[in-house]
């Protein structure tokens, strides 16, 4: 990878079975789906990762030759109403996202809480693409077309919506041309470094020579500031400690091995792409995600965790379910809440409830600063639904 190319962090969301991660693979080569139980019940669980370079030759946008001008790194979302919450993990780390919705089955529940979803991490470009446009005759692909239009009213207005066939591979470099028209968004390498974690893995094959291990692996993005191979670092909240019954949260303090700018081994990280940090830590202590939800920087930079925290909030109109919508019902005191904070998920307790501002008690405590936006979502029929969103004062 070119590693002056600009890069822009673009998440493939939409609801279950509309063909999300098929067409990644298409767009950039990759099964994101590697997960065993993703791969024994084909769907997405966990976030994937793929990353490509547009390359631009005479007029048209492809990944194989010509000019190098974008670096771009994907992350694929689960579509599932249960897995709502790891979706908006996603949206955390992505600049842009792409919007799938089935041309043969439309717009559906899980359609229109993802667009939420993107409005409630601040997402300002999406591309929508109609995928499986070979399945339809042109009047229900049209009737589709107005469908999402009808949907993107009053949000995403000047979305794109392009008709795609990702198993016939048409009109994929419309796919290409449309990201390549997002303006890059703006980087901060000033101050102090603000990685975002949003997976953690042991990458060791079993029976790897000793010496040959790799320490914990995260994975996530940088959002701010600049990390650096020998770099000191610490991550917060880091691991739980069981004492006296009682569960305690202890910093882990380590250094960076090395660093990857999607798959290619860097010495410097900058803002923008989905990255990797391998630490000096144990293989084990970062295995199934044991890390999600922290945030890395400088050592003594990370604010104290934040028990507590105080939200304007604004709860989106209607829920929508295979029924159709229901009216969202106003927070109540004593309810509990899922937060989404960046990557990092935590229940909350309404202590404190006024007008647009709640204040909650956390039962997991983040990694926090004024002004970070967050998402909100209650508890219905047992799956957490997302109802608003808000900022923390």
């Amino acid at each position: 990878m070119n590693n002056e190319l600009e890069t822009i962090n673009v998440g493939i969301v939409g609801h279950i079975d509309h063909g999300k991660t098929t067409f990644l693979y298409k767009l950039s080569g990759r099964w994101t789906d590697t997960h065993s139980e993703e791969l024994k019940r084909g769907i997405t669980i966990k976030l994937g990762y793929a990353d490509i370079i547009i390359y631009k030759e005479n007029d048209n946008y492809n990944t194989k030759s010509g000019n190098p001008v974008r670096h771009v790194s994907f992350v694929d979302a689960p579509g599932h109403e249960m897995l709502m919450a790891t979706m908006l993990s996603g949206a955390a780390i992505i600049d842009a996202a792409i919007l799938v919705v089935a041309a043969n089955e439309g717009v559906k529940p899980q359609t229109r809480e993802h667009l939420l979803a993107l409005q409630a991490k601040k997402i300002k470009n999406i591309i929508v693409v109609q995928n499986k446009i070979d399945l339809v005759e042109k009047d229900q692909a049209i009737k589709n077309y107005q469908e999402i239009k009808s949907l993107l009213k009053g949000r995403y207005d000047n979305a794109p919506v392009i008709p795609v066939s990702a198993q016939q591979e048409v009109n994929l470099d419309k796919i290409y041309q449309a990201i390549m028209e997002i303006e890059s968004p703006k980087r901060d390498i000033t101050g102090a470094p603000w990685f975002v974690v949003a997976r953690s893995f042991d990458v060791n094959r079993p029976g790897t020579n000793p010496e040959k291990l790799q320490g914990t692996v995260l994975g996530g993005t940088l959002l701010r500031g600049i990390l650096k191979v020998g770099d000191s670092i610490e991550i917060k909240p880091g691991i739980v400690i069981k004492e006296a019954n009682q569960y305690h949260y202890r910093t882990v303090k380590t250094k960076i091995r090395k660093l990857f700018n999607g798959s290619q081994s860097v010495d410097i990280l900058t803002p923008g792409g989905s990255m990797s940090i391998e630490t000096e830590l144990d293989m084990s202590l970062g295995k199934s995600d044991a890390f999600a939800g922290c945030v890395v920087s400088h050592l003594g930079v990370l604010p104290e965790l934040a028990s507590n925290v105080r939200v304007k909030y604004k709860l989106f109109p209607e829920l929508f379910n295979s029924q159709g919508s229901s009216k969202i019902e106003s927070v109540k005191m004593s309810e509990m809440l899922l937060l989404s904070i960046n990557t990092s998920m935590t229940v909350g307790i309404v202590k404190k409830l006024s007008p647009n501002e709640l204040e909650l008690s956390l039962k997991v405590p983040v990694i926090s600063l004024s002004g970070e936006n967050l998402g909100i979502a209650r508890n219905i029929n047992n799956h957490w639904r997302l109802i608003g969103y808000g900022e923390i004062f």
